[in-house]
């Protein structure tokens, strides 16, 4: 028997002895062994530092061949990583994978018939696995793998391998409906005839030619950029310029005379989207791969522009042959059967008008003939590998048909930009899996079209806030795509060594070839159009400061928010989702993202001082990315920012940032004990027991108007934590948190979640159930118990994750920050019944954006306040309303949340500690609110909301959010924020709490005291500023009367609290 090694020949340093060398392998006999008894035959190969990866091998027994089912053995040499890498993929198949690879590239047969051996591995490994599969015949498709190495197959060899390999995904196709998404990819890449999608191999094959021709830069680049954002006729005649201009031994006159020939001037190349600017300068060693490159480029380029894909898809279904006697004139050849009636004649005006200039028309054919197969694609019809390489056909026609209609939509009115939107998602939604979000972004589009035909004043109003949600959707897809599909790309390619360049960018050019990416550029089209018709601006601004700092360009804020500065930095943030900290430092944040006014980071803005901002216009992003590292100054109104470069000198005088980034002042607690009781009514709640969360929901009780309620309510006050870990039955629970404690005092954080996790395990005594369920009762509410045990498990589980968030990340810091102790932090638990709400509201009694305390400011979500007070994104409704004039509402922006959260009758545990509305810190949101039921997540249909399409209604409910709002403020006497909920049209209000940065820290300004200021040095401070006004008071002059109005009323307010 013999090892015969295949494919390169090993040096001869390796060699075994005895082996014959050979032209491109090596034959070695094995050698007789024995082992404990056992009589084996071996093969002895001592290798060098070569760096060898694997070895293929055959067996040889006089003159039969042995081989593993056709393909070569093979020995893994490479020291696989045992660590992160191949982390989220289906490790072990891309691993099968680069083993088989060798053989794969042989011809295309070997590897279509590898892929069919792969398929069950792949199944049994699920999404990830389909995604594995995916990952390589894409490599395959952009020829970043070898096709062929001069192994000669037959044509038919290879249709019938490809043939075995699509049945198979045709076979999961049917039975795995949840990977169809995935398999349309596999087979569009793969392809009837191995050509696969021939509009997406225009975005492919240029990437191809770049590469292999090293021309990655220059007029090239410039054409790929202009390629992947819209593929047009003109294409064809730049490609042919190039290849004129390269037979020509690099003449450029001849590549602009025949670009001028087709009617295309150098004005032409610079209008596209992405323009051309340079001339093509190639090399010429370059020539005749560029020749042969570019040849084969322009069939791909005249099959996509003259439907000739599309034509042959519609002639395999339709089993008729045309060839050149008109659509439907032939033989018919087996065609597919139960089509629908009139689908021939709906494929033949497709055809007929692929070539058309005006798409309109081309663009409903094709959406009409998409529909018709939707429903035969979710069944189980014969051939149906046939009719999804139509559907796959129709969508890239459909594709192309859009991108060649950019120009046709520079001059357009906006309802036709808007009916355009319409088309491209419906036709996305025809081929994602998961798509309810996009078809109610859908009917909102089509909605906003009614309102703007009907000359509706709100229409680009409505419009923006499906525009934001479209966008959303847009990059929830994207980030869905790059979470599955990146991490196999990038495994499989360090095994494979593809280049790290097509490796880098493997997700974003799925992304940039599908519908998606023509959708993105059609609402960039349309955003300016709609702000200025709804008088929006290029700014949202959130917290309006004047700052100077030195620039800085971040990915997320997140990433930074734990980071120090040590100058005044303003960071222009890509990602900002609402839950993070200003870092110390930062005096400014500019981003493109749109966190909610109302977020834990628009309210930490606003308390620290800092500028917070939305930037809707990318030209200015872009303009002040590339200003990384220099000094700006920004100054802002309610509604816009103006901003310019200064000197380092000019920010280093003192004079600017006088308030920006303040230092929050340090803050102290006073430690709370257990004062005997486990569970208090509302008539119990004080200052020692509870926080003010549930002392102002206890105030309300009897003192808002009769039309607004307020949840009843009991507490576990303060203590009751420390009591419950030093009872007898939670020693070990108390003793691991204790060991734990002192990890975290040596600064080793992960003790964090380790604590959170430990609380977990606490088990309730005897005495907290049987207090709890009295006070619930004799309140009126409902004891979970009596529901059976596991009900009050599920209670006793929420009061704990209270307890734990104590020790949330975010919160440990932030008490870090301004050196409160931790170990002073009490938590009590206000529970309530949840008010199972159509709307939640959440006011600011004071506008927080201009500081207009005139005016009120409010934001209002579909379902629980949670996605309004949490990090879910798109924004919400928000309006405004005049204290003067609360009948009279103004909406500002309708709401694009995707996610509305809603829950049956339950409980909810809210967070309630010493640590929240610290004078000086704002502790609350820090920590957590747990319902004892986990909430249902519905995507949100706006256009059947009343609040939305009824204004009569809207008027009704908003007036009287605005109403509620002034009726607490006036109680209070101080600006508010105020949570609540609406349902049946009832006002709730759950809590209050003062409006930081509008109430408290003003007023101690004003009185020009701290935050530990005793009551007597409040009052001498306040008579001693009284004493020193008192002449200019008796002048009476306007500014001095407003002043003492000032006066009076934070000194009001700060001895009232």
């Amino acid at each position: 028997m013999g090892c015969f090694v295949t494919v390169k020949a090993p040096p001869s340093s390796i060699l075994p002895s005895g082996s014959s060398l050979l032209d491109k392998a090596c034959e070695t006999s094995f050698s007789e062994y024995e082992l404990n008894g056992l009589h084996c035959q071996v093969v002895e190969i001592e290798l060098d530092d070569g760096g060898y990866k694997r070895m293929p091998f055959v067996l040889r027994s006089g003159e039969t061949w042995m081989k593993n089912n056709g393909s070569d053995f093979y020995l893994d040499f490479s020291t696989k990583d045992t660590g992160d890498a191949g982390k989220g993929t289906a490790k072990a198949l891309l691993e099968r994978i680069a083993d088989l690879e060798e053989d794969a590239q042989r011809s295309l047969m070997h590897r279509f018939n590898i892929a069919a051996d792969l398929v069950d591995q792949a199944r049994d490994n699920g999404l990830l696995g389909i995604i594995g599969i995916f990952v390589w015949i894409r490599f395959m498709a952009t020829r970043q793998l070898i096709w062929n190495k001069n192994y000669n197959v037959k044509p038919r060899e290879i249709s019938k391998a490809q043939d075995r390999f699509t049945d198979d995904l045709e076979n999961m196709y049917r039975t795995y409906p949840q990977y169809q998404e995935i398999l349309r990819m596999i087979m569009s890449a793969v392809g009837r005839g191995g050509e696969g999608d021939v509009g997406q191999r225009i975005r492919d094959e240029i990437l191809v030619i770049q590469r292999n021709n090293d021309c990655k830069g220059g007029m090239m680049e410039e054409w790929h950029q202009k390629l992947h954002n819209n593929t047009s006729p003109d294409d064809v005649v730049i490609c042919q310029a190039l290849l004129d201009y390269i037979k020509s031994d690099f003449d450029i006159g001849v590549y602009w005379d025949t670009l001028k020939k087709d009617g295309i001037t150098k004005e032409r190349l610079l209008s596209y989207d992405r323009p051309i600017h340079s001339e093509p300068n190639f090399r010429s060693e370059q020539k005749d791969g560029l020749l042969r490159d570019l040849g084969n480029y322009m069939r791909s380029l005249k099959a996509v522009h003259s439907g000739a894909d599309l034509e042959s898809a519609i002639a395999t279904c339709m089993g008729y042959k045309s060839e050149g006697e008109g659509f439907m004139v032939g033989v018919q050849i087996n065609p597919v059967k139960g089509l629908p009636s009139g689908f021939p004649k709906l494929l033949e005006f497709v055809l007929d008008h692929v070539e058309d200039k005006s798409a309109e028309p081309l663009l409903e054919g094709l959406l009409e003939a998409r529909a018709e197969l939707h429903p035969l694609l979710l069944g189980s019809p014969e051939r149906m590998k046939d009719l999804i390489f139509l559907d796959i056909a129709l969508d890239s026609t459909f594709r192309t048909a859009v991108e060649r209609s950019y120009e046709e939509l520079n001059n357009v009115e906006p309802e036709k930009i808007m009916y355009f939107i319409s088309l491209v998602l419906e036709n996305l939604a025809l081929s994602t899996d998961d798509n309810e979000d996009i078809l109610y972004c859908l009917k909102g589009w089509n909605q906003a079209l009614e309102m703007a035909k009907q000359k509706n004043n709100q229409w680009a109003l409505y419009a923006k806030a499906f525009l934001d949600r479209t966008r959303l959707a847009l990059a929830s897809k994207g980030e869905q795509y790059y979470n599955l599909m990146q991490p196999s790309a990038e495994y499989l390619g360090s095994l494979l060594n593809i280049d790290q360049w097509a490796v880098n960018i493997f997700t974003e050019e799925i992304i940039r070839g599908g519908s998606a990416a023509t959708l993105s550029a059609l609402l960039n089209r349309i955003d300016p159009v709609l702000r200025n018709v709804a008088q929006l601006g290029s700014w949202q601004v959130i917290s309006p400061v004047e700052v100077s700092g030195y620039i800085v360009v971040v990915d997320e804020l997140l990433a930074v928010q734990n980071k120090s500065y040590d100058k005044p930095t303003i960071l222009v943030a890509k990602s900002v989702k609402g839950e993070e900290e200003i870092p110390d430092g930062v005096v400014g944040v500019i981003t493109p993202d749109m966190p909610d006014v109302l977020s834990h980071v628009s309210v930490r803005a606003r308390n620290c001082k800092v500028l917070f901002a939305t930037c809707f216009d990318p030209n200015t992003l872009s303009e002040l990315q590339g200003h990384d590292g220099k000094v700006f100054s920004f100054k802002p109104t309610s509604a816009d920012i103006t901003y310019r470069e200064i000197p380092e000198s000019e920010l280093q005088s003192g004079s600017l940032n006088a308030e920006a980034g303040q230092a929050v002042p340090s803050v102290s607690l006073v430690k709370k004990k257990f004062l005997g009781k486990y569970a208090i009514s509302a008539e119990e709640f004080s200052e020692e027991m509870v926080g003010a969360k549930s002392r102002n929901v206890a105030y309300l009780k009897g003192k808002v108007p009769s039309w607004v309620g307020v949840p009843t309510s009991v507490a576990i006050p303060f203590g009751t934590f420390e009591k419950v870990l030093s009872d007898e039955i939670n020693k070990e629970v108390a003793q691991t948190i204790q060991m734990l404690k002192g990890k975290l005092a040596q600064d080793d954080f992960s003790a964090l979640g380790e604590i959170r996790k430990t609380v977990l395990n606490l088990t309730a005594p005897t005495q907290l159930i049987k207090e709890l369920k009295e006070k619930m009762l004799g309140s009126g509410m409902p004891w979970p118990g009596d529901e059976g045990d596991q009900r009050w498990e599920q209670a006793w589980m929420a009061i704990k994750k209270v307890w734990a968030s104590k020790w949330n990340e975010r919160a440990y810091f932030s008490t870090r920050k301004v050196k409160l102790d931790h170990d002073y932090l009490s938590m009590a638990v206000l529970v309530q019944e949840i008010v199972n709400a159509d709307y939640a509201f959440v006011i600011h009694t004071t506008n927080p954006s201009s500081g207009d305390s005139s005016e009120i400011y409010a934001e209002v979500v579909k379902g629980l306040g949670e996605t309004l007070v949490g990090a879910y994104p798109g924004r919400a409704m928000s309006f405004v309303c005049k204290k003067n004039d609360l009948d009279s509402p103004k909406v500002l922006g309708f709401p694009s949340k995707p996610i509305g959260l809603f829950i049956k009758r339950s409980i909810i545990f809210r967070s309630d500690s010493n640590g929240e509305d610290l004078e000086g810190y704002a502790g609350a949101g820090l920590y957590d609110s747990v319902p004892m039921d986990e909430e249902d997540e519905v995507i949100l249909d706006y256009t059947t909301d009343p609040l939305i399409t009824d204004q009569g209604f809207q008027k009704s409910i908003l007036s009287s959010i605005a109403r509620a709002g002034h009726a607490i403020e006036e109680l209070y006497g101080s600006p508010q924020d105020v949570e609540g909920a609406v349902k049946e049209g009832k006002l709730f209000v759950v809590q209050t709490r003062p409006q930081m940065g509008k109430a408290r820290e003003d007023y101690y300004q004003v009185l020009g005291v701290t935050v530990n200021s005793t009551p007597q040095e409040i009052k001498e401070a306040y008579r001693k500023l009284q004493k020193r006004h008192h002449i200019l008071i008796l002048l009476a002059t306007r500014v001095m009367h407003d002043y003492t109005l000032l006066l009076n009323e934070a000194y009001k307010v700060l001895m009232r609290n």
